[in-house]
């Protein structure tokens, strides 16, 4: 599991990756570095807004950048992300274990409720209103 340590930087790089200009810039940069002009051309905003995007992502670690002369090249880190994959593997694992016993457990229930109902046992339970109520798990012909 991810320590607690990384937590910080964790925390910058969903926080980097939660805008959409700064995926779609990154997604850009995978296919090659760029300078800053390179990477505002297709978007609609100023240099200056794609700059600051290009500091959030470098902030986080996932972008590099190397000033020659005028020009802002650019590239990308991918290490920073091998940790929030770590974290969301982790947590992937772990909803699907949750996920696949409460599918046995419903797969169960509707087992022994459609068994009850075609050998006539359905039973019956106090609300807590005095009336009676199917049994829990029962659907009355509702899937």
């Amino acid at each position: 599991m991810v320590e607690h340590f990384q937590s910080a930087e964790l925390d910058q790089v969903f926080s980097a990756l939660a805008d959409p200009t700064r995926r779609a810039i990154l997604r850009a940069l995978t296919r090659c570095p760029a300078t800053i002009n390179e990477i505002a051309q297709p978007f609609p905003v100023s240099l200056n807004a794609i700059s600051k995007h290009v500091m959030v992502l470098e902030r986080a670690g996932l972008v590099h950048r190397e000033i020659k002369g005028r020009e802002h090249h650019c590239w990308v880190n991918p290490r920073p992300l091998r940790g929030a994959n770590e974290w969301l593997e982790h947590y992937r694992e772990f909803w699907e274990q949750r996920l696949d016993a409460l599918e046995l457990y419903v797969a169960r229930r509707f087992k022994a409720s459609k068994k009850a109902r075609t050998h006539g046992k359905l039973r019956r339970r106090q609300t807590s209103r005095g009336r009676t109520a199917p049994n829990a798990g029962t659907t009355r012909g509702r899937i």
